[in-house]
């Protein structure tokens, strides 16, 4: 029952699209990521993600609309939902709360598919 900074746990790592456990919660993760540029189109068979935004602009593209999120705003993509999040500024940095059994890349595997997640200490 640590508290986490947010601030020092990204200081902790410079990588994109490569998130780090930051807590769990029961079956679901909390994850950090830092995210630059477009991710690809995927979805989720079985899990709902929750992005925050904590620094930078994040948008999120559906097939039919995109959403555009600022510092403190989030957005509940649910399961089956094709999605493309993509940093509108230099880097974004999102905290991740979904299930543990969540593929980052989802239905989709290619070279930013981490099967293994680092933990941040």
């Amino acid at each position: 029952m640590n508290k986490v900074n947010l601030a020092q746990a990204f200081a902790t790592f410079s990588d994109h699209w490569n998130p780090r456990i930051a807590g769990e919660l029961g079956d679901f993760q909390v994850k950090l990521a830092k995210l630059k540029g477009r991710f690809h189109w995927h979805h989720h068979e079985r899990e709902d993600e929750l992005f925050l935004v904590v620094e930078g602009r994040l948008r999120m593209g559906f097939r039919d609309r995109s959403v555009d999120l600022e510092p403190g705003e989030f957005i509940i993509v649910p399961r089956g939902v094709e999605h493309l999040p993509e940093a509108l500024t230099n880097e974004c940095h999102v905290m991740l709360l979904e299930p543990g059994t969540t593929l980052n890349t989802g239905n989709v595997e290619n070279e930013r598919t981490r099967r293994k997640l680092g933990r941040i200490a």
